[in-house]
């Protein structure tokens, strides 16, 4: 059997609706609707916790939150084994480019032989290296200005030949050129973007204007869908204060226009591919870790599970095990990457792993059990089922449950939970999620066969400058000439609830 190579492109923050190709008439993506056509689209594919570390640590283990222990930007389980030493003790090429979230070591290999560090917020790591070497060492947030700005759309720092994007491009472009063609690889490619803030240089900050979006998505009952955690980072993230609406659609643009010229990229590297005649012979997958509200609902971030945060892209061209221009819509999760990969290089999984094989799914030969989610845990825990036809939402910090009817092209409208007509599908999902979660032998979120009852965490304070978070990054209190200091003391940044993530 030819092992075939494995390209995983990976974006940050990337909702599901974001595909010219998948019904998305607005923005661009000329790379992704060609994966779209020659591959296998998974249309209604999941983070398993919609946050960055939970989310990849599922993705790297091909397990569930509450069997990984990372359910939030928390630190990752450090004695398992990541689908990277898997394929590097098969022999594969591994090799890692971009942002890995990697926590609590950001430099851990994981199975990786070689990886080109580079995480968000600026920090020393090769982008900064690589910035210092071309005289832009004076732009201290080169994906943009964090804090009150994070969600204020921002013109880049940087031009587009040096803007971290573009170097992913070209350093996936490098790898593949400089690879060891005796053996095959696995490379993962992830960018930054689009996660805030939105900021992109020209001419992709120029390719969509605000009067062409259309407003956020705010049905009649969008205040009851909301839970404690998005009050909570809607305070953080400075979007609790009032609703400008030619604000959010020029934030919608700036946010299209990270994803363009992320598809360019994708575009060379696919490019690069059919130039070294070995694009049939590669495995690609395309997807992000989790997604973005952007405004849906009055709510911003991720840290939830309607479908704006929780509902993912997911491309997979590989012609032998995909069928190509089909779109299943049977719901699919992160965890199921890992046995994707390991299967098509002719590896086996383990009972731990959660996931299922998509090539199965995407062409009707296997039928995937609903998909679980969770954010954090305790008396915050956020919970998640997601089946074909309804999605299942428990909250311990609200002691809320929601039950939202899943449509095609259509975001949540109407929460069925206490409507007599859908008792059963509630009571159905509920039992299901807590039997899974005893089987696995996790009890901390249950009493029982019910949801255990926590003490309710403190809600968001009236005082609209309380629980405020800056993440201004390394020098922002260091570089004042005499006679200038920040008016606020610097541990006023850490001002936010003991024990939750600053993320």
């Amino acid at each position: 059997m030819k092992k075939p190579n494995i390209l995983a492109i990976m974006t940050d923050q990337q909702r599901f609706d974001t595909i010219s190709a998948l019904g998305n008439p607005i923005i661009q993506t000329p790379a992704l609707d060609r994966l779209v056509r020659e591959g296998t689209s998974f249309t209604s594919a999941y983070c398993a916790s919609p946050v960055c570390v939970a989310s990849r640590c599922s993705f790297l283990l091909g397990e569930y939150p509450h069997k990984t222990g990372s359910t939030s930007n928390s630190p990752m389980p450090q004695d398992r084994t990541s689908l990277m030493m898997y394929l590097n003790q098969d022999g594969y090429q591994t090799h890692g480019i971009g942002k890995m979230h990697f926590s609590p070591d950001n430099r851990k290999l994981w199975g990786y032989e070689t990886r080109i560090f580079s995480e968000e917020g600026g920090g020393e790591d090769d982008f900064r290296q690589y910035l210092n070497q071309n005289g832009y060492n004076h732009v201290v947030a080169p994906q943009g200005e964090r804090s009150e700005y994070y969600y204020v759309p921002q013109p880049s720092q940087l031009p587009e030949r040096l803007h971290h994007t573009t170097w992913l491009g070209d350093k996936t472009l490098e790898f593949l050129n400089q690879r060891d063609t005796d053996r095959p690889f696995f490379c993962w490619t992830s960018f930054i973007k689009p996660h805030p803030p939105f900021e992109a240089p020209v001419p992709w900050s120029r390719l969509y204007r605000m009067i062409e979006m259309s407003p956020p998505h705010l049905p009649p009952e969008s205040g009851d869908f909301l839970t404690y955690w998005n009050h909570f980072q809607n305070r953080y993230k400075y979007r609790d204060q009032g609703c400008d609406m030619n604000l959010l659609r020029l934030t919608k643009a700036a946010y299209y226009a990270t994803i363009s010229q992320i598809d360019y990229q994708v575009g060379r590297i696919l490019d690069q591919l059919t130039i070294d005649g070995i694009l049939d012979d590669t495995l690609i997958l395309f997807t992000s870790d989790h997604g973005e509200l952007l405004g849906d609902f009055n709510s911003y971030g991720k840290r939830s599970f309607l479908d704006s945060a929780s509902r993912i892209p997911l491309l997979v061209r590989y012609p032998e095990r995909f069928p190509v221009g089909i779109e299943c819509e049977q719901p699919v999760s992160l965890v199921d990457i890992l046995p994707t990969c390991l299967n098509a290089a002719g590896l086996s999984t383990e009972p731990r792993h959660a996931g299922f094989d998509l090539a199965g799914v995407g062409s009707n030969k296997m039928k995937r059990e609903p998909v679980i989610g969770q954010y954090s845990q305790g008396d915050r825990g956020l919970y998640a089922l997601i089946s074909s036809d309804f999605k299942y939402i428990y909250s311990a910090a609200d002691r809320k449950e929601w039950l939202f009817r899943r449509l095609a092209q259509q975001l949540e409208d109407r929460n069925l939970a206490g409507n007599p007509a859908f008792q059963t599908q509630l009571i159905n999902h509920r039992e299901y999620l807590i039997n899974r979660f005893r089987k696995d032998g996790y009890d901390e979120p249950l009493d029982d066969k019910n949801w255990r009852q926590f003490p309710q965490p403190d809600p968001v304070p009236q005082t609209p400058d309380a629980w405020q978070l800056f993440q201004d990054g390394r020098s922002v209190y260091d570089d004042f000439p005499e006679g200038y200091s920040p008016r606020v003391d610097p541990i006023y940044r850490n001002q936010i609830p003991k024990g939750l993530s600053s993320f």
